[in-house]
């Protein structure tokens, strides 16, 4: 849980930062402490305002997918938040292909339906259900506001991706999809755009208004200043996310890409009009650097890798291919596994280290070509931020593998600042996207300076493929 204020221009100050790790019970299962979260962003916001003073508006960023069901009248959450990576509904999404209905395990639908099963099996109870984004603005209003935004909705599996495409006025929840998994529409939350005035924050000292509510890949995407069509971001931590806005045309396809494996998202909503974008993921990013301490042992701390990987100048044609858990876009194979390929008599721990940060490196320009594939938009220059973005070896690696040029975002998590922007541009700090992309500076630009390997990665990427024909059978 991170907190921060953003002035008018573009500084970042009062950060806070609340670690909430998730409890893992069982292998697959990713729950959170949802009252936990939501005292804890009360907490971290009430102590930005302390240090930095009033603020104009409030706006909530948030992984996506994550799903909490709470009572009505008390505001207590039924059960655990279960997380956008908890896999526990995986036979149901299965289960429901067989009916024509292809949800994806991320989404929150069946996760919705398993906390109902489990916890109101009559459905009788006055129950609400939000992903963290109207989970904290509850929390922030003192239930007065129970909303959530298009750029979550999108991706939550109850709103029809079709109807959003088609653009249909007055859109709300797909009455078919509530039906099937026996939700009452009263618990949904109300559909409100990405910037836009909602509720004031009561909890909150001076009660500021919340006005932006907007998924985090989606606040990173303003965040970095990808405000016109063509313009493309990746955030890397834990696995990774490539972001490509393509203005106000409407995807060409609905659900994600057969070709390119990439997925049509609504970026933001503002002023009546939709910014649409397109997503390509990678399951494995940040995790493959943690294990190489928490399971090889091989670093003391993820902080050490850059140092240990620039003892070697290349990796001596070792490769890694990141996929613990399978491939993302766009090959979408869950039976992937992870490949170390290449090792010989030389190889040592630097070339190891490497090789492994030059395997998500080469993964991200996958997940680039791929976005400029389905989009049909050409990105001449890829702007990054998230955890790795630190370490100065994987980021040379990138532009290497990308054959461009790479902007480091100068400010590391760029999701807090695409939400500041959102909130800023519905109460009038700035008045356009294009004004507060234009405050923007990057900490670097990382020009490409070694050898074109795509050829030998993807030959890589070959033989780490379908290695559980089981999985890579699945579709989501």
């Amino acid at each position: 849980m991170r907190t921060s204020v953003v002035h008018a221009d573009g500084t970042v100050v009062a950060r806070r930062h609340f670690p909430l790790p998730p409890d893992q019970p069982a292998p697959g299962l990713v729950e959170l402490d949802a009252a936990a979260l939501a005292q804890a962003a009360l907490t971290a916001a009430g102590e930005s305002l302390d240090e930095a003073g009033p603020v104009d508006g409030v706006g909530v960023t948030n992984q996506r997918g994550t799903t909490v069901v709470w009572d009505a009248a008390t505001g207590e959450p039924v059960g655990p938040a279960l997380s956008w990576r908890d896999l526990r509904t995986v036979g149901t999404c299965l289960e429901l292909q067989a009916e024509g209905l292809r949800l994806a395990p991320n989404e929150s639908a069946t996760k919705l339906a398993w906390l109902l099963d489990t916890y109101d099996s009559s459905r009788l109870r006055d129950l609400r259900f939000g992903t963290l984004d109207s989970w904290v603005t509850w929390a922030l209003t003192g239930g007065a506001a129970h909303v959530t935004d298009r750029s979550n909705a999108g991706i939550s599996g109850l709103l029809p991706t079709e109807d959003i495409l088609a653009g249909k006025a007055g859109l709300e929840w797909g009455p078919a999809r509530l039906d099937r998994f026996s939700v009452r529409p009263e618990m949904m939350p109300k559909l409100v755009p990405s910037s836009g005035v909602i509720a004031p924050a009561s909890a909150l000292p001076g009660a500021p208004p919340v006005c932006a509510l907007v998924g985090d890949q989606q606040a990173s995407l303003i965040g970095q200043g990808c405000v016109q069509s063509g313009q493309a971001k990746a955030t890397f931590g834990t696995g990774a996310f490539l972001d490509i806005n393509i203005g106000a045309a409407l995807p060409a396809f609905t659900e994600k890409s057969g070709e390119h494996g990439c997925l049509p998202i609504v970026a933001w909503e503002r002023g009546g009009a939709v910014t649409w974008g397109l997503e390509a993921l990678m399951i494995s990013a940040g995790s493959a650097v943690s294990w190489l301490v928490n399971d090889l042992h091989l670093l003391s701390d993820v902080a050490e890798s850059g140092e240990v990987a620039g003892q070697c100048a290349d990796t001596g044609d070792v490769f890694f291919v990141p996929a613990m858990i399978g491939l993302g876009t766009p090959k979408w194979d869950f039976g992937a596994r992870t490949l170390f390929i290449g090792i010989n008599e030389a190889t040592g721990r630097p070339q190891l280290v490497r090789a492994v940060l030059q395997g998500v490196a080469q993964r991200g320009a996958d997940l680039l070509e791929a976005a400029e594939e389905d989009s049909g938009y050409p990105s001449p220059v890829l702007r990054a931020d998230g955890g790795m973005t630190a370490n100065r070896v994987f980021v040379q690696e990138l532009a290497d593998a990308c054959r461009r040029p790479v902007e480091i975002s100068a400010e590391l998590e760029a999701t807090s600042l695409g939400a500041a922007f959102l909130a800023g541009l519905a109460v009038g700090t700035w008045s356009t996207e294009q004004e507060v992309a234009a405050l923007l500076k990057p900490r670097e630009v990382v020009e490409p300076l070694g050898p074109d390997r795509r050829a030998r990665w993807k030959e890589a990427v070959s033989r780490a493929e379908r290695w559980i024909p089981e999985l890579s059978a699945l579709r989501f």
